[in-house]
């Protein structure tokens, strides 16, 4: 059976090891875990394992937890004999030496439908730039950022009230049909690969606390995709009455009303006119509360109609070319 080491450091990669080691079993079987060292979570900044880590040690599988990638690592990895190395949600750039390891290559299980969204935050950045569609790639990684060719994806629909958490969890079941039907015919080199359209590429970065602001003059349609896409971090705010509230979920109406004001409420949630049409808010959060619908919200904080919304500038999210690396 082909030797597979996996690489990742997020749940999201939990259905994909759990089909490998259950319906999946005879696909291939995993003879070593590389994931992200234990860190501080939490408000009491306890060191803790992460899901993965957690996963294979209850199965038996030697874990490896390297800070950064260096020539040990290589050597732990190459001792392993892997015939395919699968990637998701890492958290390290590979170097060629150890992409070239395995015999049968190094796969990544990418969360966006290249070559749209290559980077950091595909999963947000498709439902806040307003896409109804997005889904898991299969590639083989190549030095070039998520630029290497592609066996196969499994498309993932977006509705209007999803937010990123949700679409999260819709990407992480996508990646079992997607390995059940590609894996075995990459294993036995019946699987094409497709190389990407270079000049349709577009980018997207790792996000940050103050990408969580919002300009009125956009239309409604965009600011609720954002507001949607960045849920639940770094989540939008917005300043009600003097006080920053969390908006935890969106929609937009096609009635329109004055800009950055509050226009009062309907059945479902808070008014508020944009550049094109009005915001339905429909959840919100104090500093220190639960989120709650909108209307249980306004029953214990009233907002008055007529009440001023700030706009602010929000940063770009996607660009043609790779976001140079900030700090956070």
């Amino acid at each position: 059976m082909p030797r597979l080491v996996f690489m990742g450091s997020d749940a999201i990669a939990l259905p994909a090891l759990n089909w490998l080691t259950g319906a999946g079993r005879g696909v291939a079987e995993i003879v070593g875990v590389f994931t992200q060292p234990d860190r501080a979570v939490g408000r009491g900044q306890k060191i803790q394992p992460n899901e993965i880590k957690l996963w294979a040690q209850a199965r038996g599988i030697p874990v490896y937890q390297p800070e950064k990638f260096g020539p040990t690592d290589e050597q732990q990895l190459a001792a392993l004999k892997p015939d395919l190395t699968l990637v998701m949600a890492y958290g390290h750039i590979l170097k060629q030496a150890v992409i070239a390891t395995p015999s049968l290559g190094t796969l990544n299980l990418h969360t966006s439908i290249l070559p749209k969204y290559r980077g950091a935050s595909p999963i947000q950045t498709a439902v806040a730039s307003g896409e109804t569609e997005t889904g898991v790639t299969l590639m083989r990684i190549v030095p070039e950022l998520d630029a290497g060719p592609v066996a196969d994806v499994e498309r993932v629909p977006i509705s209007p009230r999803d937010t990123a958490l949700e679409i999260e969890a819709k990407l992480a079941e996508a990646c079992v049909p997607l390995l059940a039907r590609a894996l075995p015919k990459i294993i036995s080199s019946e699987q094409g690969f497709a190389d990407q359209v270079g000049a349709d590429a577009t980018f997207c970065r790792k996000l940050h606390k103050h990408d969580g602001v919002l300009d009125f003059t956009s239309s409604a349609g965009v600011l609720a995709a954002r507001i949607n896409g960045l849920m639940p971090w770094p989540a939008c705010t917005i300043d009600l009455d003097g006080q920053p509230v969390k908006v935890g979920l969106a929609d937009a109406l096609s009635d329109g009303g004055k800009i950055g004001e509050v226009l009062g409420t309907d059945a479902e949630g808070l008014l508020i006119g944009t550049g094109q049409g009005t915001l339905r808010v429909l959840k919100l959060q104090r500093a220190g509360g639960r989120m709650l619908p909108a209307l249980e919200f306004l029953r214990g904080s009233p907002v008055a109609a007529g009440t001023e919304v700030v706009s602010k500038p929000m940063p770009a999210l996607v660009g043609r070319e790779p976001f140079p690396r900030l700090k956070s």
